[in-house]
């Protein structure tokens, strides 16, 4: 599994500032009802499983409940007028369950086969009513069992028939036991103003006759964990997330489609910013999408760049932060980036990067990469990954690497993936900083010295992608929204229709300087354990050499029809020339 995304977009969350408020949310969606103590129901089959199986042939050595239960509800609205209303609440059981021993059990690399580690759970979803928990757990735990006999198997003749492997270390990491609890969280709404807003958020982009797809998403979700293992660890967590999502879409004369979208995220529902805040952000999207149909198309270019600290921040999130999960130094497909380069410099001596989940709001912005145990019942602390821009660590969950036997609390998940190392709070440090200005004068300066006409922007960028593998060209593409070109007279201009694109150790040697601001992105990130919410906060900062290139396009022709209540401004006319495509 080398290849991950990163999306920022509406519905698929990988990094965006959320900072909206609802007003006065009145209604508690869903009320915490007396039920029998989950966390006692799962150690009571814990302890009962763990017995009979310890006692079996192939005895088990580790074993592992977690429920996930998902309160969500989330409004919709397109151009003014309201798409839909949701709300579900359900539960899912994922179980860890190791034959073996934690220096060679089930769960190894089939090397020989290139299948990696093992792939996608199956959800298993668990009643809401507590009752049925016990019958549940019992009879996926039989077929767990059953599987990791089945695979622990494969894994021995594997051994026998693949070379010896480049990393000696073992499969699993022997943790000390926690114990915490929390008390549930529940999501607060009221229906008619989420419905209210989620109008008014849309409604301006009806006026656009350029704009074809708007839509404006409210949405909350409260999360409560239950994890138990047999080294006697019984955690319970409890989270809320809220979020606002608007995003738009207009297309060009030439057919290239011009997508903008902001979303703000927060931990509590005061932390959303005020009506007043959104509609400022809508009416700069609309703005920004007109001025986008007129922008000029930029060729593939390589030279300096610089990046704000949002689009810096999915720039280090794809680039570094993939590449420093501890698993990816491990598995046999995997390109291994910096496995053999701890104490070694890999960025500028002032950049120091840490990963920390254990902050929950920076610079007045939550960050929803924060969380207090992770998926393996670890808890959560701050990582130093390079210091000083020196490689000092990694990533870890509990799949331990040569040099790093022990999980640093980032073993993450998504219901029904098995946890592996996973990013959390990305923060990018650097002790010597320039403002704005300075460093604009010197990318001006390094374009003239390289006989360049201007130099590049980036201020937003919608997510991305990064390939980790070695089966296929070790390199990351991110997805820019809004790009200016900077001139050598120093004016700045909108342009489209380019992609940033690199490979990583080449990206990492052209960091110059770093800005004295700091920018937060939430959202979330998916990879093999699928989609988690994540945060980058980092400076803006200048790269001496970056490469683009030219943006996918569609060739689908302008629409025929002119929108609703725009009978005189056609995009085209069947059978000739496209129509003024610059109608504002």
């Amino acid at each position: 599994m080398g290849r991950t995304w990163t999306d920022f977009g509406p519905d698929r969350g990988c990094l965006t500032q959320f900072n909206l408020t609802i007003g006065i949310l009145a209604v508690a969606l869903f009320a915490t009802s007396a039920r029998a103590d989950v966390l006692d129901v799962m150690r009571g089959e814990l302890e009962r499983s763990h017995q009979v199986l310890t006692e079996q042939p192939t005895p088990i050595h580790y074993l592992s409940y977690e429920i996930t239960e998902d309160k969500t509800a989330s409004v919709n609205g397109a151009f003014g007028a309201v798409t839909g209303w949701n709300e579900s609440e359900t539960r899912g059981l994922d179980i860890d369950l190791r034959v073996g021993s934690p220096d060679f059990d089930n769960t190894r690399e089939l090397r020989s086969q290139r299948g990696g580690f093992p792939g996608f759970r199956t959800i298993v979803q668990v009643p809401l009513e507590d009752e049925a928990l016990r019958t549940i757990i019992w009879y996926h735990t039989d077929r767990k069992y059953k599987e990791a006999l089945e695979r622990f198997t494969m894994v021995q003749s594997d051994e026998q028939v693949s070379v010896e492997a480049d990393d000696s270390s073992g499969d699993f990491s022997v943790e000390k036991a926690e114990l915490a609890t929390e008390e549930t969280l529940a999501i607060e709404v009221d229906r008619a103003a989420w419905e209210e807003k989620a109008r008014r958020f849309s409604a301006p982009f009806a006026a656009s006759p350029h704009v074809f797809a708007a839509n404006a998403t409210i949405w909350a979700d409260a999360e409560t964990r239950w994890f138990v293992n047999t080294e006697g660890s019984a955690i319970k967590t409890s989270n809320a997330y809220y979020r606002i999502s608007i995003s738009a879409s207009t297309r060009a004369d030439d057919g290239m489609v011009l997508p903008r979208t902001e979303q703000f995220f927060s931990l509590t529902p005061d932390g959303l910013p005020d009506d007043e805040t959104v509609m400022a952000t809508v009416h700069q999207m609309v703005s920004d999408l007109e001025a986008l149909r007129e922008a000029p198309l930029v060729e593939p270019y390589t030279g300096p760049a610089m990046l704000s600290g949002r689009a810096s921040g999915v720039f280090f999130h794809e680039i570094l932060g993939h590449r420093l999960e501890g698993h990816r130094q491990k598995g046999a497909t995997e390109g291994q980036t910096f496995r053999k380069m701890v104490g070694e410099a890999v960025l500028p001596e002032t950049f120091s990067v840490v990963f920390d989940p254990t902050i929950n709001r920076l610079g007045g912005t939550d960050l929803v990469g924060a969380y207090r145990y992770d998926n393996e019942g670890v808890k959560a602390r701050r990582v130093p990954v390079i210091v000083d821009g020196v490689l000092t660590n990694f990533l870890m969950g509990r799949i331990p690497i040569e040099g790093f036997p022990k999980s640093n609390g980032h073993g993450r998940k998504n219901t029904g993936f098995a946890p592996v190392a996973r990013q959390s709070n990305l923060i990018v440090e650097v002790s010597q900083t320039k403002t704005r200005d300075e460093l604009k004068a010197q990318l001006l300066a390094m374009a003239e010295q390289e006989g360049k006409p201007f130099g590049l922007l980036f201020d937003r960028i919608q997510g991305g992608f990064t390939i980790t593998g070695r089966s296929l060209p070790n390199a990351f593409n991110v997805t820019p929204t809004v790009v200016y070109r900077i001139n050598l007279d120093g004016s700045e201009e909108l342009v489209r229709g380019v992609d940033l694109i690199g490979t990583p150790l080449t990206a990492f040697s052209r960091i110059v300087a770093a800005g004295d601001d700091l920018e937060v992105f939430n959202g979330t990130c998916g990879a093999e354990s699928g989609p988690v919410p994540v945060s980058a906060v980092s400076p803006s900062i200048l790269v001496s050499q970056i490469e683009v290139q030219k943006k996918d396009k569609s060739q689908t022709r302008l629409p025929i029809l002119s929108p609703p209540g725009n009978p005189s401004r056609a995009f085209g006319v069947v059978g000739g020339p496209v129509s003024a495509g610059a109608l504002r």
